[in-house]
């Protein structure tokens, strides 16, 4: 029997080893796509303990614990971060086949240099010594990110950010560039007329323009867009249920912004309409601007309403949704495409029935122009574990290029997290690994362990411009 965990963690023979150990794991980190805070880089956040780096914000785990009959208050309550620990240690056991046994064990691993199964038994011993160790400076977050080899970070912004922190990180030299995502999922919620309205008071603010008018609204975007240019980014992302691209005049589209500033609730087509619109022209402003964006696609979000009101988005009660996106994808896409204004993109599915859907869809858009223009991004979320992963990256290989793949991601607001980048690199190495010693491929070690090398690392560096800012 193996070893639990040892250094050959899923690669069950030597050629997926050799890969492995020669050609992924010694390869950097982009992480191209996280919710990290910058201020906690900027500030060179050092935690008190273990429970702060680990359990805070971590959605995953929250929801686990609940599942396995925790107490919200050892959660998202007033415990205390050690008893906030132990449940979550006990609960730790029962989480067997669950990629969070994996990931918990590989961070202990990785980071601290335990080796010991976490469990109620274990905790306090395991508690004090990492907390200690988080407690220094050697384990400040920056530190965080430069034992893990990282070397680019791209967080998830909101178009009202000030940018502050990843302007204080340019001036400082700090040496991983930590550019910023535009994301701006709130200018376009108008399904809530109040949530609404309140965020425009926050666009007019940091704008300085009067939003009385869509024109003004656009401006103010605008606005906003080209600062985050000027400021290092060159990346895009949404987060949606689905793609819309309904049908709408210019003068259908100003009406329903009159209709929702004026406190009114839409249609649902109007709705649809005035998201279509926006979509596109976010779109058509990165494509200006050479930049990347990305679509996450397919989550039933806030599903729980009693504790949507009690704790707030990103708490722990979302879900898989079954929404149907082909086809308007796919006029999405094309409405672009027909007016040369298709940027890079880069889409996510929750739904694993849209594996093959995705896998085929990146194929209509690549123009020639680079390769992989169209990508379909890493296992996302619920589907962030070995089968989901395998599964992504088998539909990939059959149905477009995995070669031309730009690898793995953390999603994630943890900076204990990065191992899930050796994680997705074992996986594909064992993929591999198999293959060739079934006489699948050709044992040619050079140009396989290459191709290993550009999904886990050099194609990402290529794809994002970014080869020449590190």
């Amino acid at each position: 029997m193996k070893k639990f965990l040892d250094e050959n963690f899923l690669l069950h023979n030597k050629t997926a080893q050799k890969l492995y150990h020669d050609y992924a794991g010694p390869m950097p980190i982009i992480d191209y796509h996280c919710h990290l805070s910058p201020r906690e880089i900027a500030e060179d956040r050092i935690f008190e303990n273990i429970s702060q780096a680990w359990l805070n914000g971590d959605h995953y785990k929250w929801r686990a614990m609940r599942i396995n009959g925790t107490d919200e208050k050892f959660i998202t309550g007033n415990a205390t971060d050690e008893e906030k620990f132990l449940k979550w240690a006990e609960t730790v056991p029962y989480t067997l086949r669950n990629p969070l046994y994996h990931w918990t064990h590989l961070e202990l691993q990785r980071y601290f240099g335990v080796p010991d199964i976490l469990s109620r038994k274990s905790a306090k011993k395991i508690y004090a010594s990492c907390s200690e160790k988080l407690n220094s400076p050697g384990f400040s977050v920056r530190n965080l990110l430069k034992k893990m080899k990282v070397e680019m970070v791209c967080t998830t912004d909101d178009p009202t950010d000030s940018l502050e922190h990843h302007q204080q990180l340019e001036q400082e030299k700090f040496e991983i560039p930590i550019l910023p995502a535009f994301r701006p999922d709130a200018a376009i919620n108008v399904d809530d007329p109040g949530m609404f309205n309140h965020y425009l008071s926050k666009l007019e603010k940091v704008s300085n323009i009067a939003i009385s008018s869509f024109n003004n609204y656009i401006s103010a975007l605008k606005k906003r867009h080209d600062y985050f240019a000027l400021n290092g980014c060159s990346v895009s992302d949404h987060g949606l249920e689905e793609i819309y691209a309904e049908e709408h005049t210019d003068a259908e589209v100003k009406n329903i912004f009159i209709k929702i500033r004026s406190g009114k609730k839409l249609e649902p087509l109007e709705i649809k309409k005035f998201k279509s619109a926006m979509l596109i022209t976010f779109a058509e402003w990165d494509h200006e601007k050479n930049w990347v964006q990305q679509f996450h696609l397919g989550a039933l979000r806030n599903n729980n309403s009693r504790m949507l009101q009690k704790l707030g988005p990103d708490t722990g009660w979302d879900s898989v949704g079954d929404f149907v996106q082909g086809r308007q994808l796919a006029k999405f896409l094309d409405t672009l495409d027909k007016e040369n204004k298709l940027a890079k993109t880069i889409l996510y599915n929750l739904n694993p029935a849209d594996n093959e859907l995705m896998a085929t869809m990146i194929g209509n858009f690549c123009d020639g122009s680079v390769a992989g223009k169209i990508q379909w991004g890493a296992a996302w979320w619920f589907l962030d574990q070995k089968e989901g992963m395998t599964k992504q990256i088998n539909a990939l290989s059959n149905m477009g290029l995995l070669s031309r793949f730009i690898g793995m991601l953390t999603d994630s607001r943890s900076f204990l997290s990065y191992p899930r980048h050796e994680y997705f690199r074992r996986i594909l190495c064992n993929i591999f690994g198999e293959e060739m010693e079934n006489g699948e491929m050709p044992d040619d070690m050079d140009w396989t362990g290459q191709l290993i090398q550009d999904i886990c690392f050099n194609n990402a560096k290529m794809y994002f411009n970014w080869q020449h800012t590190f």
